[in-house]
């Protein structure tokens, strides 16, 4: 009897749902593998079509081959570098978390750094484009989002101005977050003698193809090698979200951490072209002075490093917590490990803060967030939400001595897909100017109260359960 084409569809459906039933678990763990699986399970063949595109986060061989080199110059200038005395001044229930980062990141603890916070949108950018216009020999920028808009004419115009004055200028944007800037701004910058990089272009069909989804979700500039500014704000104006203010947190260096975070930023670069910059020599090494008493340690993760670097120094550090932990972020989509981690803090009688948006510009993505609540109110965490404007700052605070500010997000896309980068700070000083910040967004949130939270509409509940379902695929 003939087979119909019919038959041979099914047939061919149910063996692409058998085979990637064996192919998808593979090093992965049940809940990503649970949000393939179920696509794969709904829509065979579209399923199987997006996970060749989007299931695993797999490098070129080109690519890794320059990561390597990459990774080999970070080890050969910190191989013999000594280790500044972190340890010795910290309290000895964060000696293990230390440790465990220690082992996690390319960089060692260096001593003899100067931190400002700045979370006003406005002057943060008021003071790169400062240090910019007193630049004497390079400026070295590398952001996810660089828009067609005032503030990215504004800043296209001070490294225009930089240039003028003989100015080494390097910008490096990501493809796809900053594809309006490329097109808006990079033939003037170019025409001014800048170099622009689009970081992990999508070429499809070509040698140098990745997937379309991996991006370079890093914020970090550096002048002269001696001053850096890090954290959460892009190139962009505060109000790109219709209906949304955004109020982020910037944090500006000084001292030994401005070389990391310039190797993680030149690092990218050579991934991309495959070269280092003539202005870079020698004299770009800040020397620490005395009086900048505070640690730090730069984390990069994704890809082209430890993905889960940031996340498990963040486990560690909920683990390590005597008194009170503080998480800031606007997307909470968080792995199994992440939630314990916060749950059993609070369990020991550690005052767990999670802080997110009350309203966030990503519907679907919120309601996964939500599905986590019951969860952790249970445990006696606090969550609370913001309604001053729209948080985007990613900040981690831990007693009275550590802070963690970069451009990670709390989400499985953060800890996973993005190329991110972090830096753990150890400085009282920097700990209490964060708390401050912290608590002005207490101020401006609402608590979510457990009981009235229990009796939301069960629709609610239902939409909530139906997005976590996709955590993996946000």
């Amino acid at each position: 009897m003939a087979i119909t084409w019919g038959e041979l569809y099914t047939a061919s459906e149910w063996a692409i749902r058998l085979a990637m039933l064996f192919y998808v678990p593979y090093r992965r763990d049940a809940a990503a593998a649970r949000g393939w699986l179920l696509l794969i399970f709904f829509l065979p063949w579209a399923g199987v079509f997006l996970y060749a595109l989007f299931g695993r986060a797999y490098l070129p061989r080109w690519r890794l081959a320059r990561q390597k080199v990459v990774s080999e110059a970070i080890d050969r200038l910190y191989r013999h570098a000594p280790m500044a005395p972190f340890r010795d001044g910290a309290p000895a229930q964060l000696w293990a978390a230390l440790d465990l980062t220690g082992a996690l990141s390319s960089f060692p603890v260096v001593g003899g750094n100067r931190f400002e916070l700045i979370h006003d949108y406005q002057d943060a950018l008021d003071r790169l484009i400062a240090e910019i216009d007193v630049a004497r020999r390079h400026v070295h920028l590398m952001y996810y989002i660089y828009a067609d808009d005032a503030v990215g004419r504004r800043v296209s115009d001070a490294l225009v101005r930089a240039r003028q004055r003989g100015v080494a200028v390097r910008v490096l944007m990501d493809a796809i977050g900053a594809r309006d800037g490329l097109k808006a701004h990079a033939p003037a910058l170019r025409a001014a003698g800048a170099e622009v990089v689009a970081l992990l272009p999508f070429r499809l069909f070509k040698r140098e193809r990745l997937r379309p989804d991996l991006r370079n979700h890093r914020k970090i500039v550096v002048i002269d090698g001696t001053v850096a500014f890090f954290g959460s704000q892009n190139i962009v104006s505060p109000t790109a979200n219709k209906g949304l203010t955004n109020e982020e947190m910037v944090v500006r260096a000084e001292g030994a951490v401005v070389r990391q975070l310039h190797a993680v930023l030149l690092g990218d670069r050579y991934l991309e072209i495959a070269d280092l910059p003539p202005e870079v020599d020698a004299a770009d090494v800040a020397v620490p002075a005395e009086h900048r008493p505070a640690y730090a340690q730069v984390l990069p993760s994704g890809p082209s490093y430890s993905t889960d670097t940031t996340e498990n120094v963040m486990v560690g550090l909920m683990y390590a917590a005597l008194s009170r932990v503080v998480l800031t972020t606007p997307y909470f989509v968080p792995s199994p490990q992440f939630v314990s981690a916060m749950c059993n803090a609070a369990r020991r009688g550690v005052t767990v803060y999670l802080i997110v948006d009350r309203a966030s510009n990503k519907p679907f993505v919120q309601l996964a967030q939500e599905s986590y609540y019951d969860t952790l109110l249970e445990a006696g965490v606090h969550i609370h939400g913001y309604y001053g404007n729209f948080l985007h700052a990613k900040l981690m605070s831990v007693d009275e001595n550590v802070a963690l500010i970069g451009s990670s997000n709390l989400d499985r896309r953060s800890f996973e897909l993005n190329e991110e980068v972090s830096v753990l700070i150890y400085d009282p000083a920097v700990a209490a100017d964060l708390w401050k910040i912290e608590q002005g967004y207490l101020a401006k949130s609402d608590t979510v109260d457990p009981a009235v939270w229990a009796k939301r509409p069960a629709s609610k509940r239902l939409l909530q359960n139906v997005a976590r379902l996709f955590d993996a695929l946000m």
